[in-house]
């Protein structure tokens, strides 16, 4: 197939793009710089000059291929409700074009929030959560789609997507704390520190992009989670024996000031699971967060 990806030379999507072209498909990437056009080039893909802003490009790019993934998305914190927005103008914007094609149109989302319990793939979690609340509405469009005519799939990513990329540079919720850590000189945690994360190796979270633009059903979702759920306290701890810094413990009515937006995100047990993943044929097979931080940082 030749597929068109949206956030082609990102953390995540310069792994997927490597997948797809080992497993013998075609990437048309978006991208928005002459230098991520040529690191694109670099690897046997192919540059669509672009933004999320540009819907027209987006519906070119769907239009020319057999298949989307979308994984890029505007982290723009400060504005989040208007990420999400644009998000959703783009998800419209492509799947108006595979309306009717049986083609698929992979998006992105994050794991539901079960406020303690584990959560799978047919477990919405509490959508009054802020941060799941702001994210659903993308998710309600490509479940829409699937009824229109296009194998549309949900890929959702856990709190914590780890590792290293090719040009050596991470990211993710973990470099947000490493940087409130550097920023306040501790590592923090809220209460006790048993509220738990999921997290997935970003070249897991691409393997499950390329079986999912594959051979996912329409409608269906699948969670990449390679760990269930890592406390928060153990994640501060490995953080902090890295950074050299001491390690507390915040109030929750301390949690806001000292994590601004992810306060919320650092106060929730958030655990998730993963059984539709699985049974596509998806099993992680890299290093986990722990592990990989005390290797990494």
């Amino acid at each position: 197939m030749r597929i068109f990806i949206t956030g082609s030379t990102g953390f995540i999507g310069s792994a997927v793009v490597r997948d797809l072209i080992t497993a013998g498909h075609t990437v048309l990437g978006l991208v928005r710089s002459d230098a991520n056009a040529k690191a694109l080039d670099a690897v046997g893909g192919t540059a669509l000059r672009g933004d999320l802003d540009d819907l027209d490009v987006l519906r070119r790019g769907a239009e020319s291929t057999d298949g989307v993934i979308h994984i890029a998305f505007h982290h723009d914190f400060s504005n989040f409700a208007e990420c999400c927005a644009k998000d959703q103008r783009a998800i419209t914007a492509m799947g108006e074009v595979l309306a009717g094609s049986n083609r698929p149109l992979v998006i992105t989302s994050g794991t539901p929030v079960g406020e303690g319990r584990v959560v799978d793939e047919s477990d919405l979690g509490d959508r009054k959560n802020p941060i799941s609340l702001l994210r659903a509405p993308a998710e309600d469009i490509a479940r829409g789609f699937a009824s229109r005519g296009v194998r549309s799939s949900i890929v959702c990513l856990p709190r914590c997507v780890h590792g290293t990329s090719e040009q050596g540079w991470k990211a993710g919720l973990l470099i947000v704390l490493t940087q409130i850590a550097k920023k306040t000189g501790v590592v923090a945690y809220i209460g006790d520190g048993s509220a738990r994360w999921p997290a997935v190796h970003r070249l897991d979270a691409a393997r499950l992009y390329c079986l999912a633009v594959e051979k996912a059903p329409a409608g269906s979702r699948v969670h990449a989670v390679g760990e269930e759920g890592i406390s928060l306290k153990e994640i501060a701890m490995h953080l902090a024996a890295k950074l050299g810094l001491p390690v507390v413990s915040k109030t929750p009515g301390e949690a806001a000031a000292h994590f601004g937006f992810f306060a919320a995100s650092v106060s929730t047990d958030q655990p998730a699971s993963a059984p539709q993943a699985r049974a596509l044929g998806w099993q992680p097979r890299e290093i986990g967060l722990l592990a990989d931080l005390d290797a990494n940082g």
